[in-house]
C-alpha cells in the first residue's frame, strides 16, 4: 500500500512470497507459506519512522476484509512482522494503529480499561510474574523459539503491539494484565 494508498499486488494470493521471512507464531515456523503478507509504505525505525496516513489505513482495511473473508481468517491471526520475527523485526510499530483496527474487526484488542490499566504501568514484576506473562505471551501465540535469544525484544514486540504508549522491553503489571486479558 502505498502513501497515497494505492493497492498493488506483487504476488498473487496462491504464490509464496518470502514477505514473513525467517519466523514463527503458535505452532507453525516459516509463516511464508501459511500467509498473506501485506506491505504498507513507510521509511522505518531506522530512517524516519511515520505515522499511517488516513489513506493508507482506509485502503488496508478495505483489502485486508476482502482477504479475511476470503480466506476466513481468525482476528488473532492478523500479525506484524515484530510479532512472528521479533529479533529482527520492529514493523508496523507503535505507530501503527492496532487498536482501531480492532475495532474494525481486523486483528484484536485488550478488554481493558486505559485509566485502570495505567496504574499498572512501571510497577515490577518479580521473575514468577516475569514467567507468568512470558507463559501468557505463548498461549497469545508468540512462539518460545524466541524466549532463549533475546527477552527484552519480545517483550517490545508485545509493547509495540498492545502497548504503543510506551515500549521500554520491561516487563511491568501494566504488560501482565494486558498479557493475561488476550490470552
Amino acid at each position: 500500500i502505498t502513501r497515497p494508498g494505492k493497492i498493488i499486488q506483487m504476488v498473487p494470493d496462491l504464490y509464496i512470497a518470502w514477505h514473513a521471512g525467517t519466523s514463527s507464531w503458535a505452532n507453525k515456523v516459516s509463516l511464508n507459506k501459511y500467509s498473506i503478507g501485506i506491505e504498507i509504505s513507510n521509511p522505518g525505525h531506522q530512517h524516519g519512522y511515520r505515522k499511517f496516513n488516513d489513506d493508507q489505513i482506509q485502503a488496508l482495511i478495505m483489502i485486508s476484509k476482502k482477504i479475511i473473508k476470503k480466506y476466513k481468517i481468525n482476528k488473532k491471526n492478523i500479525l506484524g512482522h515484530s510479532d512472528i520475527a521479533p529479533l529482527r523485526k520492529k514493523d508496523p510499530g507503535e505507530k501503527f494503529p492496532w487498536k482501531y483496527l480492532a475495532k474494525k474487526n481486523i486483528g484484536y484488542w485488550h478488554h481493558l480499561d486505559q485509566k485502570k490499566l495505567a496504574r499498572y504501568r512501571n510497577k515490577e514484576c518479580n521473575r514468577n510474574l516475569k514467567n507468568r506473562f512470558f507463559n501468557y505471551l505463548y498461549k497469545i501465540g508468540y512462539s518460545k523459539n524466541y524466549k532463549n535469544q533475546s527477552e527484552k525484544l519480545i517483550v517490545k514486540a508485545f509493547q509495540r503491539r498492545f502497548r504503543p504508549e510506551l515500549v521500554s522491553g520491561i516487563i511491568d503489571q501494566e504488560c501482565l494484565y494486558i498479557s493475561k486479558n488476550l490470552s
